[in-house]
Parts: structure tokens; C-alpha cells; sequence
């Protein structure tokens, strides 16, 4: 008997899937708000970050407006599908995860490794960073350079590979998209510091002190995202005065 190829979709992908086809069959019109983020995880018994990645997929295809605070809006479909909204890529919130397990471990395993020269790349990195608050493109090159430093330090370069490989699907759309929408210059603010703390950890030579604070900060990247999205309708994002570290 024909056997066909068995292809894995990721989980938003077929949460995307099945919210383009209620929209295809008119159960949402043009211009209709979607129901809440909460109440979709709840009848289609997924997370709500998984939800979210699939209304992010949605809105690279041109298939909704997601107007953060107020709500996600049906768009007139687009005429062709945009570049980048159809592959299977991870989605931000699975890439975060990923990263604060990982990356943790390589902290950790760098601790009692790194050398006055390794600290002294890393103190130069957040200046960088602090330095291109303004810019993105300084920013995020400053800290990928960072957290590659970080795995270089370790003595393994199977670990930097795997730090720059995790650090280079951040140029995803979905990334992208997720990170036009919800980063601030408080988030920032706070990405600092949280850098310096893993120096911190770093300097003193304590393995469970630098895994816990690089965990805690891609752990709070992830909530950021999340809260700021959630915000009551009509509600600007908080501020960096009322921010807690």
C-alpha cells in the first residue's frame, strides 16, 4: 500500500492552522475580534504561550491585526502568503525555554573556568549594550556576544556553536514581530542588569549562582513578554518607574 512522509508540525503551527480555517469558513469575519487568548487555550487544551506563537504565525501571514492590550482583529487574507510565515521555525517562547535550560548549564559549567580576560569581554559587552540603547542592531549584536563569550569561556566550542546557533533564530519573523511589539526600553534597562548579575555569579566562581541567574533572566524575558501582552484593554505598557527588577 502508498505510505506517505510523516511531517512533524509544531504545535502553533496546527493552532494557526485550525484558527485559519474558522476564519476561512466564516466563522470570523473581516474586522471580527478573535476570542481572548485565554478562552482559545481553554478549548483547544494548549498553553497560552503556544496560543500566542500561533497568533503570531497569523499575523506574519497577513491573516490578523494584533493591536497588543486591545485585542486580535481578522484581516482581509493577503493575496499571497509573506516571506517567512510559512516554515516550521521554533517559536519565541519555545526558543526562551530552550535557551534558560541550556544556557543555565553553560553558565554553570563556565563558573569555576572563566579567567579575568573572559569578565573583562563580558564588562565590555554591557557597555555595548548600554551604549546602544538606541540601537537595536549595536544592541543585539552585543549581546549575542555576550552569551557566545560565556560558552567560549567554558573551553568547549561545541557549546558556543550551540549558544550562537540558539542566538542566531532570534532573526526569525516570529522573533522579530514578538520583539516589535512588546520590547521597551525598560525591558532593556532591565536585560542589563540582569547581565550583570550573571557577571556577578561569574566573577565569585559559583556554578549554581551563575546558572540561577542566567535562568532568571531569560525566565524574566518570557514573562515581560507575557505580561505586557496581557495588559487590560486600552492600557499602555508599564513604566520603568513601576517596574519591579
Amino acid at each position: 500500500m502508498p505510505l506517505h512522509t510523516v511531517e512533524s508540525t509544531r504545535l502553533y503551527r496546527q493552532i494557526a492552522d485550525q484558527i485559519a480555517s474558522l476564519i476561512d469558513r466564516g466563522e470570523f469575519g473581516v474586522g471580527d475580534r478573535l476570542p481572548a487568548e485565554r478562552e482559545l487555550a481553554s478549548v483547544l487544551g494548549v498553553s497560552r504561550t503556544s496560543v500566542r506563537e500561533a497568533i503570531i504565525c497569523l499575523e506574519l501571514a497577513g491573516r490578523v491585526d494584533v493591536r497588543v492590550g486591545t485585542g486580535i482583529f481578522v484581516r482581509e487574507p493577503p493575496a499571497a502568503a509573506p516571506a517567512g510565515a510559512a516554515d516550521d521555525a521554533p517559536g519565541p517562547f519555545e526558543l526562551l525555554d530552550a535557551r534558560a535550560l541550556i544556557e543555565g548549564e553553560i553558565a554553570a559549567r563556565a563558573a569555576p573556568r572563566i579567567r579575568k580576560r573572559d569578565l573583562a569581554r563580558l564588562e565590555q559587552a554591557i557597555e555595548r549594550m548600554r551604549a546602544g540603547r538606541d540601537d537595536l542592531a549595536r544592541r543585539d549584536e552585543a549581546d549575542r556576544d555576550f552569551h557566545v563569550a560565556i560558552a567560549q569561556a567554558t573551553g568547549n566550542a561545541a557549546l558556543a556553536a550551540v549558544v550562537a546557533r540558539l542566538w542566531n533564530e532570534r532573526s526569525h519573523p516570529m522573533w522579530r514581530r514578538m520583539q516589535a511589539h512588546l520590547h521597551t526600553t525598560a525591558l532593556h534597562e532591565m536585560t542589563v542588569r540582569d547581565h550583570t548579575a550573571i557577571v556577578a555569579a561569574l566573577a565569585s566562581r559559583d556554578a549554581d549562582a551563575a546558572r540561577g541567574a542566567m535562568r532568571r533572566h531569560l525566565e524574566r524575558v518570557a514573562r515581560e513578554f507575557q505580561r505586557r501582552w496581557e495588559g487590560p484593554p486600552g492600557a499602555p505598557p508599564p513604566s520603568a518607574a513601576t517596574e519591579a527588577p
